[in-house]
């Protein structure tokens, strides 16, 4: 394999995996097997070095864009740094389609062990190393193969285009992910999942809000990602990398750029976590508040604060979201949502709260009468009907988007506190039957993903009297 250190070679390599934070002993195992693995890969490397602590992380991500090497560090940390510290580790790597997986398993094999003593066994998809750790290589051509391997036993699974697999799945196949080995000197093997993948498809939702959310919040517990783009692999052919820049649209942002706020179909084109993310907003810009209210029992009861400013400029300052909860205790964290913010609900202040509009279905009578709205009128909020124009709310919320890869300026933002809000606008889609309506989803069985958030966001900038702050610009 051509070397990506020439000048001296291992040399610049160990500096490399020191300042990526890789121990002396994984980077001896990877300079012994002759592999000099790239920046990207060493601090993916590093990452599941961490998984060794009782407090680290469990699961490890690398990737986003295609061709940055993902496939490459997947094997040769299996292989060269696991299975050779390790004896009788048992690992299972999986993969959509069989026949590409051992096609490729092949291809790396030949390419990351020529000094490594090992057997491989093609017809079983097995490789084994003198130490007794091995490899099973492992495919899905449907998810229901992947019940083929539950109620076995592995120490290490790595995954191989993760958001091809649903929630459902990924969990399913983590539940294999266990062990009772302890080494020769008494340390025990703490089981771990490495992932690698590429925005999109039908795990899109999950994986990113497990991995990526994480990650850009800075606020990693039990998972570790390593973004890596194309430009992070120095050994991809030219040829290849014109194919990812000549790419447009979706496709470009997600397969050349890695970028995981972007998705096919996706309705929000504009949505730029950067240009509309904030971290710092003072209260005092604020000269009228509004919230909004999307219900749920099963599905979540989002509410949202928002306000303008002087200039009109909208901005959601922060957010309640939580599910299978009474009105109740939910009255109880929206009270305290606002008083953070120094609003109140009645008054003659300016911080006073103008209008609180929820979905019509709060207004529906129930079996004993009474409507949802009066239940929280009776606890101290009063609700008003929402706007509920889907399409004209939608719209709406596109304009104030703006167009920042175009030079169009937002006239939104989006407090960093928002999480469920930030993280549900990029994933909503298209209605393919209805194109200029986003197409409805509902939260899985362990929560994620769900339009709630984002039908909060609809009815609060749908539904308002634009005279006050119209006034305000005018100078009257």
């Amino acid at each position: 394999m051509p070397s990506l250190y020439p000048s001296s070679g291992p040399d610049h390599f160990a500096a490399a995996a020191c300042s990526a934070g890789c121990p002396r002993d994984q980077m001896l195992n990877f300079i012994r097997a002759g592999v000099l693995l790239q920046p990207k890969q060493l601090a993916a490397s590093a990452a599941a070095r961490l998984c060794d602590q009782t407090d680290g992380p469990v699961a490890v991500g690398f990737g986003g864009a295609r061709g940055g090497g993902k496939s490459f560090w997947l094997l040769a940390q299996m292989g060269i740094d696991d299975c050779q510290r390790f004896p009788d580790i048992k690992c299972l790597l999986l993969r959509k389609v069989g026949k590409s997986n051992l096609e490729s398993f092949e291809d790396l094999r030949r390419r990351l062990f020529p000094r490594l003593s090992h057997c491989f066994t093609p017809s079983r998809g097995l490789l084994t190393f003198p130490n007794g750790s091995r490899i099973f290589t492992g495919h899905f051509q449907c998810e229901k193969d992947i019940d083929a391997y539950l109620g076995l036993e592995y120490d290490v699974i790595g995954i191989e285009e993760a958001t091809t697999l649903t929630s459902r799945k990924y969990h399913d196949i983590v539940t294999c992910c266990r062990t009772s080995k302890v080494a020769r000197d008494g340390r025990p093997w703490r089981p771990r999942v490495y992932s690698t993948t590429n925005p999109g498809g039908v795990g899109h939702a999950w994986y990113r809000t497990k991995y990526i959310v994480p990650f850009q919040q800075r606020a990693e517990s039990t998972t570790r990602f390593i973004p890596a783009t194309l430009n992070d692999n120095c050994f991809t052919n030219a040829e290849y990398r014109d194919i990812l820049d000549g790419l447009t649209g979706w496709q470009k942002r997600a397969w050349r750029d890695g970028d995981w706020d972007i998705a096919a179909g996706q309705f929000f084109t504009n949505f730029r976590r950067e240009a509309h993310v904030i971290d710092d907003f003072s209260d005092a810009r604020g000269v009228e508040w509004f919230a909004a209210l999307d219900y749920g029992f099963h599905h979540y009861t989002v509410a949202l604060l928002g306000c303008f400013d002087s200039d009109g400029n909208l901005f959601v300052v922060d957010e309640h979201a939580q599910r299978n909860w009474v009105p109740e205790r939910h009255a109880k964290a929206i009270k305290a949502m606002l008083q953070r913010h120094h609003v109140t609900l009645q008054g003659r202040y300016s911080a006073v709260l103008r209008r609180f509009v929820a979905g019509t279905d709060v207004f529906a009578r129930q079996s004993d009468g009474a409507s949802i709205a009066k239940h929280y009128s009776d606890l101290g909020i009063s609700l008003r009907p929402a706007c509920m124009d889907r399409v004209n709310g939608w719209a709406a919320v596109l304009k104030r988007l703006g167009d920042p890869a175009a030079s169009v300026a937002p006239r939104i933002f989006f407090h960093r506190r928002c999480a469920r809000l930030i993280d549900c606008l990029p994933s909503l889609q298209h209605d393919p039957a209805r194109p200029e309506d986003v197409l409805k989803v509902d939260p899985d069985d362990d929560g994620i993903g769900g339009d709630d958030a984002a039908d909060a966001l609809r009815y609060l900038v749908a539904s308002r009297p634009q005279q006050i702050y119209e006034r305000k610009l005018r100078g009257l």
